[in-house]
């Protein structure tokens, strides 16, 4: 099995969903450019992602697909959102999808949960998705334990629907391994960022440009809620302070807004810069096109 088989599309990637940076616009570019573009729900209200919708069917006539974080104060409003727009995928994330299936199923939807152990993977098949998503802990935002190198293999042997790989994919030699673990196809957000349509402050991706793999840390491994982003001064007095015993309330004034004063001020000292270990590998800003091509097939289209 092949993902184009699934989504259609003329490469077998899939744009990660990344809060407050995949817009509409983005998604249709990405879709334009051969891969399948999602409109990212974190830190859009259920009006906006309607908007978001309505911008990409606009700019595109290639499939797209809007990941829901299940945490999302109106997913209740936005799970009937894409079902009543009819919109071709769904990626899902920080929950279970199973109360939705049914809807979504009806109008048409394959849905691609995220999952981060082989145990979920087994529970969203019995709950009927389409093809899971396995995401290593070498992606950027929030993250799981396993690694891409052993997750993928166990989610592959665990299930019989398809297994997209996800986590730490940013060329070619990463695409053919994840195929070899057993992958139909990827998911790539960091590599993305830096490109020419990415709608990121350009001080955000010239920290990516900059950044070392090693400059990709974990914020909230202590309070279990990790999140890998790029090392500044944020994060490390995040760590600094978790380390030392402080509350959640004490390590949410880190973080709070952070997300959005590093993708629209360009704010790198003090805003969160989520970004995977495959930072290590960007080394310039690029067309999305060339940097999905070069990805899936070396760079040659």
């Amino acid at each position: 099995m092949d993902l184009r088989d699934i989504t259609g599309t003329e490469f077998p990637l899939i744009q990660g969903g990344m809060a407050n940076i995949a817009t509409g616009e983005f998604a249709a570019a990405v879709s334009n450019a051969g891969g399948l573009g999602l409109i990212a729900s974190g830190g859009f209200s259920c009006d906006r992602i309607k908007q978001e919708i309505e911008k990409a069917l606009s700019l595109t006539e290639k499939p797209f697909g809007v990941n829901l974080m299940l945490m999302h104060p109106e997913i209740e409003k936005i799970a009937d959102l894409v079902a009543k727009m009819h919109v071709p995928f769904v990626t899902t994330g920080a929950g279970n999808p199973a109360r939705f299936m049914k809807k979504w199923k009806e109008a048409g939807i394959k849905v691609f949960p995220v999952v981060a152990a082989p145990v979920l993977a087994v529970m969203m098949e019995r709950d009927g998705a389409d093809a899971v998503i396995a995401e290593g802990s070498e992606s950027g935002g929030h993250i799981g334990e396993m690694a891409t190198m052993t997750l993928v293999p166990q989610v592959c042997d665990a299930v019989n629907i398809p297994v997209i790989a996800a986590g730490g994919i940013a060329d070619h030699r990463q695409f053919l391994a994840a195929k070899d673990l057993g992958a139909c196809g990827v998911q790539v957000g960091t590599a993305l960022l830096a490109s020419n349509e990415c709608p990121i402050h350009e001080n955000y991706k010239n920290a990516l440009i900059k950044a070392k793999g090693t400059d990709a840390v974990v914020t909230g491994r202590i309070g279990g809620t990790p999140v890998r982003v790029l090392k500044n001064h944020m994060t490390r007095e995040y760590i600094k302070s978790e380390k030392a015993g402080a509350s959640v309330e004490e390590l949410e004034k880190f973080t709070l807004g952070s997300l959005r004063r590093a993708v629209f001020d360009g704010d790198t000292k003090t805003g969160s810069l989520m970004a995977g270990q495959s930072a290590g590998q960007i080394r310039s800003i690029r067309p999305v096109r060339e940097i999905i091509e070069d990805i899936c097939n070396g760079g040659k289209a």
